[in-house]
């Protein structure tokens, strides 16, 4: 069993940074890939970023492609998401997942946080 709590969102000015942390139980930590997800009032779950178990391998929606860099610290039993020039359409609530496959879908999770609530005003 893993439990996930995120910290770190809040309210900023479009082109401003955040940086998102998401730490976890258990001494497996590093045998989990893992995942941030975000979802928009009125909007779908949409698949953020992922990191394997080493932080080795990463990938990132197009959308913040560029802009978010994930990251992982396994001493520190905790995922990172540092985002950048943030728009708007950023705003939505962010939730980091642990799976045992590196994918981009959110069914194929199994643990996940309770999420922190990212503003970007304009």
């Amino acid at each position: 069993q893993v439990q996930l709590v995120e910290s770190g969102g809040g309210l900023v000015q479009a082109g401003g940074s955040l940086r998102l942390s998401c730490a976890a139980s258990g001494r497996t930590f590093g045998s989990y890939a893992m995942g941030w997800f975000r979802q928009a009032p009125g909007k779908e779950r949409e698949f953020v970023a992922f990191i394997s178990g080493s932080g080795a391998i990463t990938d990132y929606a197009d959308s913040v492609k560029g802009r978010f860099t994930i990251s992982r610290d396994n001493a520190k039993n905790t995922v990172y998401l540092q985002m950048n020039s943030l728009k708007p359409e950023d705003t939505a609530v962010y939730c980091c997942a642990a799976g045992r496959r590196l994918v981009v879908v959110a069914d194929f999770y199994e643990f996940w946080g309770q999420g922190t609530q990212v503003t970007v005003s304009s």
